[in-house]
């Protein structure tokens, strides 16, 4: 008998409306630093990439960056973590889903110590077979090496043809790709327009509502 089918599922912007707690703490972040924080719109791409890629990326030089980190946490567990909600129509995919045997998986950009409390309070953790993210802020740690470590925590990993990422933004698709593995785009999630079909996503999925039944068409279980 063939292992069930796998589904990863990234977090921020997938599962999760995270935005308001985000874009806070960041903003908190370059206050501290005595920077001007980028626009609104800007700011909400720091939802989803590793909070250590997107400083640098954003103005913040590097030897400040462990500053701007540090900020940024302090803010983050005192209150923008839980400034967060499950997106409409999540739940019952994910019901969906394991009604149909496909085992699901989390693997998140953000580091496990956050990740899984959160998954907890928000009912995704009895949702789902395990919660994935980076150990810590180590800049080396990427989605390459979160999807590796849930695989490995499988004893039957399916294979890339049984293996689905779902994400919703380009370096959920190009990690996945990493395993030889496609990904379907949230894309109710916060990647700019465009950028999900450039990353080479196989497809983007327009509401959480449409999700089960994308997931088990490209799986080939409908």
């Amino acid at each position: 008998m063939s292992p069930a089918p796998l589904v990863l599922l990234d977090l921020d912007g997938t599962l999760t409306d995270s935005a308001p707690g985000i874009v806070a703490s960041v903003r908190t972040a370059f206050a501290s630093l005595g920077l001007t924080a980028p626009r609104d719109a800007v700011l909400r791409t720091f939802v989803g990439p590793p909070i250590t890629h997107s400083f640098p990326a954003h103005g913040v030089p590097a030897h400040l960056l462990d500053e701007a980190v540090t900020a940024y946490r302090a803010e983050f567990v005192r209150t923008g973590m839980w400034d967060n909600s499950v997106f409409d129509g999540i739940p019952a995919a994910l019901a969906a889903l394991r009604a149909t045997g496909v085992r699901l998986l989390i693997a998140t950009a953000k580091p496990a110590m956050y990740a899984r409390p959160i998954a907890e309070r928000l009912g995704l953790a009895a949702a789902v077979d395990g919660v994935f993210g980076p150990p810590s802020d180590d800049h080396s740690y990427s989605k390459t090496h979160v999807i590796a470590a849930a695989l490995a925590s499988l004893p039957d990993p399916p294979g890339p043809g049984r293996t689905l990422m779902v994400g919703d933004r380009e370096h959920d698709v190009r990690a996945a790709a990493d395993h030889g593995i496609a990904t379907l785009g949230a894309g109710w999630g916060y990647a700019p327009p465009g950028e999900l079909e450039r990353a080479g996503a196989v497809g983007v999925v327009e509401h959480p509502d449409q999700l089960a039944a994308a997931v088990m068409a490209h799986l080939r279980l409908s």
